[in-house]
């Protein structure tokens, strides 16, 4: 599904998909119809699905959207989902990767928010952050993605708000430079860690949380982050030992 605009800048809209039949199509809808109508601010965009070898008819109903579709044989984790479209998006010679998870906790326009402030301010990793005014986020979450950024900040030396958000922007840059090793949600934190080796410029922008019945269901648990935090800790040791 590509779209076309005045501006010269080609934008992936990468939306991860693990079983969400019953919500990708009007993800996608709601992220087509805001980009078509601002064609003057988004440049050239193309919405690629990223489906993780899903359960459910996940990928045929993207695929009647009119969507790109790229389907995962096995279950690969949520790393590998976006590495998938970093990787498109270099091979197709894509300037920015907008990422946002496929279950609709994200607005199109807090992604249209987040890469415009990326191309104005020149951002390699622009982070979506939910806890910047975590009003509608429920305590638990809260207390759980902010004992992530901790870790992230004291394991890596990179304090952000929101280490875990799901909604992402990678500039041209990133998208070359940018590779991680984990596959799972640990994964959002050594991005981080790698975007600072590679002496990209990271920034974050204020977000909605938006959580419905369907989402809710979805992500990460705060029980998970003990497998996070052990993982973590695993590969900054190993790495150090090297």
């Amino acid at each position: 599904m590509t779209r076309g605009k005045d501006l010269d800048v080609k934008i992936a809209i990468v939306i991860s998909c693990y079983n969400e039949a019953a919500v990708i199509a009007d993800t996608i809808k709601r992220v087509e119809k805001l980009f078509s109508q601002t064609k003057n601010r988004a440049g050239n965009f193309e919405i690629i699905v990223i489906d993780d070898s899903s359960r459910d008819d996940s990928a045929k109903i993207a695929r009647q959207t009119g969507a790109t579709v790229i389907s995962h044989l096995l279950n690969q984790g949520q790393g590998l989902v976006v590495l998938t479209g970093l990787e498109y998006a270099q091979e197709n010679g894509f300037n920015f990767v907008v990422a946002i998870d496929g279950d609709g906790q994200h607005s199109p326009n807090d992604a249209l928010k987040c890469l415009e402030f990326a191309i104005k301010n020149e951002a390699d990793l622009t982070i979506g952050s939910r806890l910047i005014n975590p009003q509608g986020m429920g305590r638990i979450k809260v207390i759980g993605n902010k004992g992530l950024s901790m870790i992230t900040w004291v394991l890596f030396g990179v304090k952000t708000t929101d280490s875990q958000s799901g909604l992402r922007v990678f500039s041209r840059r990133a998208i070359e430079k940018l590779r991680w090793q984990t596959t799972g949600y640990e994964f959002c934190s050594e991005m981080i860690w790698r975007a600072k080796q590679a002496k990209l410029k990271i920034a974050e922008v204020p977000i909605k949380a938006i959580y419905t019945d369907h989402s809710k269901n979805k992500g990460q648990s705060n029980w998970n982050g003990v497998h996070i935090l052990k993982t973590l800790v695993k590969q900054r040791v190993l790495e150090i030992l090297e």
